[in-house]
């Protein structure tokens, strides 16, 4: 029997299988995925195939090949990672520049995940309702520096509803990963895409102006009114929100290709093993120094390049 896993809440995965039935499963022993060392071994959003038993649950017994996954370092066990979800379309990185503030290098470590694993990524500016005229312009800004690389910015209001419907065009048939700081409106935009679901939401800490997790673990939910699971036209996965993002198995070579703009520059390099930190005749300082790649951007870089520092990833920047 063939299945979605739609629901993970540790130690069992709620499986929804070709056929309409939703089954409470469990891994069978020891399994473990090839060549990945991770936490949990099977993700939302992961095609599995299933025994069932007596009991009326069932075993995964093997994962299908995955077309891509979003994968950060385990919180707690630095060798070892944690995939958030796998075979998605897209991912909306939900960021605030205040109420929280999410800073620049979590955004550059999101992003240079999603570039290594091919998943197209959408930032979603949140809480434009709270924002002052000079932290406007600040997201403006942060918008213009992310759309010249590349990136298609949104800016809303998941309280008032600003911006929201012109999010769902982009979700249409599509598995959309929801991702970002704690506190960051994840399951207040839900609400409000999907409504009915009824997603717990958590008031700012105003002393550390810091989210609370209200959500627990990842959910696939259909982008439909009554929730239907067999007609849904496409499906957003909710997960926990996460502090610091620390990246897994890139190589300091691998991550120029994951910063687009550093990328384009680095052809011009004198040397093609350049690092981008010290070389002469680097085109990267160059345009760095001419202010073609921006400082925040630079400094993301350099901070990955430093990444055996285990305690680096711990952090919210």
């Amino acid at each position: 029997m063939r299945g979605l896993v739609v629901k993970n809440t540790g130690s069992w995965y709620t499986v929804l299988t070709d056929d309409g039935q939703l089954i409470d499963s469990k891994v069978k022993g020891n399994f473990r995925l090839k060549g990945i060392r991770s936490t949990n071994p099977v993700a939302v959003g992961d095609r599995v195939q299933l025994v069932t038993n007596p009991e009326g649950t069932a075993f995964i017994t093997d994962i299908e090949d995955r077309r891509n996954y979003i994968i950060r370092k385990s919180q707690n066990l630095s060798k070892q990672s944690h995939i958030i979800a796998a075979n998605v379309d897209q991912a909306f990185l939900i960021v605030t520049v205040d109420h929280p503030q999410t800073s620049t290098t979590f955004i550059d470590r999101f992003l240079a995940s999603a570039e290594a694993y091919r998943v197209p990524v959408v930032l979603v500016f949140n809480k434009t309702d709270l924002l002052s005229e000079d932290m406007l312009r600040y997201q403006q800004m942060m918008i213009s520096l992310y759309e010249t690389i590349g990136y298609e910015c949104r800016a809303i209001s998941a309280v008032t509803g600003e911006g929201v419907e012109e999010l769902r065009p982009l979700l249409e048939n599509r598995i959309t990963l929801l991702s970002g700081n704690s506190g960051v409106g994840k399951s207040t935009l839900i609400n409000q895409l999907v409504p009915g679901v009824n997603l717990r939401t958590a008031e700012i800490s105003d002393a550390h102006n810091t989210g609370q997790h209200t959500t627990t673990f990842s959910e696939m939910i259909p982008l439909t009114s009554q929730r239907s699971l067999s007609s849904s036209r496409g499906w957003l996965i909710d997960t926990p929100g996460i502090k610091g993002f620390g990246t897994f198995d890139m190589e300091p070579e691998e991550l120029t290709s994951y910063f687009r703009e550093i990328f384009r520059f680095s052809k011009d390099c004198r040397f093609s093993n350049c690092t981008h930190t010290h070389e002469p005749g680097c085109a990267v300082l160059q345009a760095l120094g001419d202010h073609y790649i921006a400082q925040s951007r630079y400094q993301s870089y350099l901070s990955m390049m430093d990444d055996k520092d285990d305690s680096k990833y711990r952090e919210a920047y």
